[in-house]
């Protein structure tokens, strides 16, 4: 699969789907204090049917925009939870993105973070201190922009990408729910992590892993 530039987005797919296989039963753990205990099944569950479906292009004739759009398809062909069509709408504004990018360099990835955060406040109607997904998404974003901007190195790029995310998720325990079936605890939802930032923080952890596994071995063979 290595090559092309829609075949490292579909190698960050996949790597995504493993990551998320192996937080599958701590996410549900998060859930169960504060929400109904699926989300790691459900996430899982859908980024397998990403990986599955992506395994069917034709990864040298695809581009970057399609491989995103394909994810944003499956992802909500097989979720139907509120994350489904959060993450769908979130793919398909990073695969508008992507339609300006024909390599997966920093500014692209920081796009792709962009139009996932875009996406999924647009489609939530929601915003930093919801205690949701997007106290990771929106802050991972800004770092990615702020990076870009001051053209930073592919790995400190990430170094802040990554700590961004880290923190936001961190940060939704000492935040009331406002959004979703955790709204319904108020203050008894304090103290704990939000599964949804929780997931998305393995997302970009995962994201930014198989992007440098696949530039250290350019490095290396360069």
């Amino acid at each position: 699969m290595s090559g092309s530039p829609a075949s490292r987005l579909a190698r960050m797919f996949e790597m995504i789907s493993r990551a998320i296989e192996d937080e599958r039963d701590h996410l549900s753990e998060l859930d169960g204090a504060i929400g109904d205990g699926d989300h790691g099944i459900t996430m899982s569950i859908g980024f397998v049917a990403v990986h599955g479906a992506l395994s069917k292009l034709d990864l040298y004739r695809s581009s970057l925009s399609d491989v995103m759009s394909t994810a944003a398809s499956a992802f909500l062909d097989a979720v139907g939870a509120s994350s489904g069509p959060l993450y769908s709408t979130g793919f398909r504004r990073a695969a508008q993105a992507l339609a300006a990018h024909a390599v997966l360099d920093t500014k692209a990835c920081a796009d792709i973070i962009d139009g996932i955060s875009r996406g999924i406040a647009e489609r939530g109607k929601g915003q930093r201190g919801d205690k949701t997904m997007l106290d990771v998404w929106l802050p991972a974003a800004d770092a990615a922009g702020n990076a870009v901007a001051r053209n930073k190195t592919a790995d400190a790029f990430w170094a802040d990408v990554i700590a961004s995310a880290d923190n936001g998720a961190a940060a939704t325990r000492s935040m009331i729910a406002t959004k979703g079936r955790a709204a319904k605890l108020r203050e008894r939802s304090l103290g704990h992590m939000d599964p949804g930032a929780a997931s998305a923080a393995v997302m970009i952890r995962a994201m930014a892993e198989a992007i440098k596994l696949r530039d250290d071995a350019v490095g290396r063979n360069g």
